[in-house]
């Protein structure tokens, strides 16, 4: 899988670099009998519309249609990443500081693998450290980077 992604990314990186879009993340995926191709991108602000997603497709398509990477039959899908867009690269973090994240770790760390709360800072040494709610008390947990499972941003339901 991960020779197919690396393989989109090199395709696609240059239709977002002259679009002036981020990657987000790639996913190739087996759902049932189907193969999904699933690309998603978004603005350097935030926010991206239909238009662009198809702007993009039609450009990947064709060099999909030339490169040929993928051997089975698939469906394309390009698309925003949502609110709850995933936090995978060092950047992500870093433009989700202060706002609310989902963090879950592969080990326990303060007792617990999942969190939610405002990222207060992130960095390569120290991963990231978050503010959560346990019952009426805010507690800071720091979590080193190589214990994060997955990241994404939160809405937080508690406001």
């Amino acid at each position: 899988m991960s020779n197919i992604t690396s393989k989109i990314e090199e395709l696609v990186s240059p239709i977002l670099q002259e679009l002036n879009l981020d990657l987000v993340d790639i996913e190739y995926v087996k759902e049932g009998r189907d193969w999904f191709l699933r690309i998603y991108i978004d603005t350097p602000t935030g926010g991206i519309d239909i238009e662009q997603c198809a702007q993009v497709s039609e450009k990947l398509s064709e060099k999909l249609d030339v490169e040929d990477p993928i051997s089975e039959n698939y469906f394309l899908e390009v698309s925003s990443p949502g609110a709850e867009r995933p936090l995978k690269k060092d950047a992500d973090f870093t433009k989700a500081i202060g706002k609310y994240v989902y963090i879950k770790t592969y080990e326990p760390v303060n007792g617990a693998k999942e969190f939610e709360g405002t990222l207060l800072s992130y960095s390569l040494e120290e991963g990231a450290l978050i503010e959560v709610r346990v019952k009426t008390r805010r507690v800071k947990i720091q979590i080193e980077k190589e214990k994060i499972a997955l990241a994404r941003l939160a809405i937080d339901f508690s406001a």
